[in-house]
């Protein structure tokens, strides 16, 4: 399972971090392509969470998406 944080800025300019993990894929870099195709499609959409919250990003609202080599900070 691969499991990665990423800094989501949305386009109304406030930004957050996400923990995203997806049980099929099991490196980050197929995870980080994953959620470029994904996010790439107007109907996108990504579960994830922040913190103990689950958040649903859809595509149409996100600016930009930032991987660290260390992850974001929660």
């Amino acid at each position: 399972m691969a499991t990665t944080v990423l800094r989501i800025r949305l386009i109304g300019g406030d930004r957050m971090d996400i923990t995203y993990q997806q049980p099929d894929l099991s490196t980050e870099d197929e995870l980080v392509e994953h959620v470029i195709a994904t996010l790439s499609v107007d109907s996108g959409a990504l579960h994830g969470k922040h913190g103990d919250r689950l958040v649903v990003l859809y595509g149409r609202g996100v600016a930009a998406i930032e991987v660290a080599p260390r992850g974001a900070v929660l």
